[in-house]
């Protein structure tokens, strides 16, 4: 179980000041900086947090997925996406708390609970059931 401390210690570099809605009302990506995430926590709002690499082919396919999901669906394109980048953070205190296995890993979150996970899946019917917790 990821405890509200370890979750806030290891997200504290994480801005949700960061998000600000794109050309087409898709959330852009914020790299893993800044300080205002325990309002995410605390909002009881389910956001999902993408552990990626810029050279990663998976990840790249998750993220076209991500895009189209967020461009056919408004309840999608609300959840923030937090975007951790694995070179920098792979081995940082977040991922080691969140057991994260590799890049490409997808997790969703509603404060500190963990809702679902997905690793190196880039099935559009599986994120999209990723996804669909959030309503849950």
């Amino acid at each position: 179980m990821i405890t509200r401390r370890h979750l806030l210690a290891g997200l504290a570099g994480i801005s949700v000041s960061g998000f600000v809605a794109g050309a087409a009302g898709a959330l852009e990506f914020i790299d893993y900086t800044g300080t205002e995430l325990e309002g995410l926590v605390d909002s009881g709002a389910p956001y999902l947090i993408n552990f990626h690499a810029s050279w990663c082919p998976t990840c790249a396919a998750q993220q076209r997925v991500l895009d189209a999901l967020q461009g056919e669906s408004a309840a999608y394109a609300a959840i923030p996406i937090l975007r951790v980048d694995w070179d920098s953070y792979g081995n940082s205190e977040l991922a080691r708390n969140m057991a994260i296995p590799r890049r490409s890993t997808l997790v969703l979150m509603r404060g500190t609970s963990e809702l679902g996970r997905l690793v190196a899946e880039t099935r559009k019917d599986r994120i999209a059931g990723l996804l669909d917790l959030a309503a849950s």
